[in-house]
C-alpha cells in the first residue's frame, strides 16, 4: 500500500491516481495519522447498483421539497448580511 500525506496528494494528486488504476491502495495521512484510503472501484458493481431517474422525476421532487420547506431567511439582503458576518 502507498502512503502519502495530505500535502502531496494536493500536490501530486496524478501520482496518486496512477496509483490507484493499478489496482493499489493508497493510504492518505495528515500530521502522520491516517486519515483516508483511496482504492479502485468495482465499476460495474457501482454502475449497476446506482439508479438514475429521469430528469423530470427527479426535477418535479427537489422542487416538492422546497415548497414543502420554509426559507432560511426573510430575503436575499438578509442572507447577504448573514454571510458578510460570517467572514
Amino acid at each position: 500500500m502507498k502512503v502519502i500525506t495530505a500535502k502531496q496528494l494536493k500536490n501530486r494528486t496524478g501520482e496518486a491516481l496512477r496509483y490507484v488504476a493499478k489496482g493499489e491502495k493508497v493510504l492518505v495521512t495528515r500530521r502522520g495519522k491516517p486519515l483516508a484510503i483511496m482504492s479502485p472501484s468495482d465499476q460495474e458493481k457501482t454502475f449497476q447498483t446506482m439508479e438514475l431517474r429521469p430528469f423530470n422525476q427527479a426535477w418535479s421532487e427537489i422542487e416538492e421539497t422546497l415548497n414543502r420547506s420554509e426559507p432560511f431567511f426573510r430575503d436575499w439582503k438578509e442572507a447577504i448580511n448573514w454571510s458578510r458576518k460570517r467572514r
